[in-house]
């Protein structure tokens, strides 16, 4: 049986975006509460897990949904997976049923928990970016920290050969562009190691 699960914030009043996600993808039931970022009790979440059994699915709209620190939601989806359970994230196309998806599920949730660390310093590094940018004149060169992050994983699955591009486009979301500028970055990130490491050897 497949339950899908929804959570809404203050902030984010898309219910009918997540249930017509949901019952797009055939969800026989679907649990949905609201409540704050800041209270990470969720009943209905909670019910639901203590509904499944082996060979239901629960998915969601988006990793984030489930809300909570990674440590948790790395421990929601293992348990899923000892009771055989699968989970599916429709937006980022993460399901646990497969080898890739579990991996693609703890790259996002690692990068869901570091896009949370920056918006709460977010005030911070607008002020140090825009000194920055009064000393320096035009805009800081580089990835930032969260496309840096990204940039490794793209260019690790592109190298390892065992997708194709459409493919790594559509397990990142990210456009071929975007995906192509990744590699150039870290091919000259590479290139630049490279050339250190011959100068100290010298």
């Amino acid at each position: 049986m497949k339950y899908g699960y929804i959570r809404l914030t203050k902030q984010d009043q898309n219910y009918n975006l997540q249930f017509d996600a949901l019952t797009a993808v055939g969800c026989d039931k679907i649990f949905s509460e609201k409540m704050a970022r800041t209270n990470f009790e969720r009943p209905e979440l909670i019910k639901l897990l203590g509904t499944l059994t082996q060979g239901d699915t629960l998915i969601v709209w988006k990793l984030d949904r489930l809300g909570g620190p990674v440590k948790e939601l790395i421990k929601i989806v293992n348990d899923l997976n000892s009771k055989g359970v699968q989970f599916i994230s429709t937006t980022q196309n993460i399901d646990t049923n497969t080898p890739m998806g579990r991996f693609f599920f703890h790259i996002m949730a690692s990068l869901a928990e570091f896009e949370v660390e920056t918006i709460r310093e977010r005030t911070k590094a607008r002020l140090e970016s825009a000194r920055a940018r009064g000393r320096k004149g035009g805009r800081p060169k580089g990835l930032s920290q969260q496309a840096r992050l990204k940039a490794i994983v793209v260019y690790q699955l592109y190298q390892s050969n065992e997708l194709s591009v459409s493919e790594i486009l559509k397990q990142t979301g990210i456009s071929v562009g975007t995906l192509y500028s990744y590699i150039r970055h870290m091919e000259q990130e590479k290139s630049k190691s490279k050339e250190k490491s011959v100068v100290i050897e010298k």
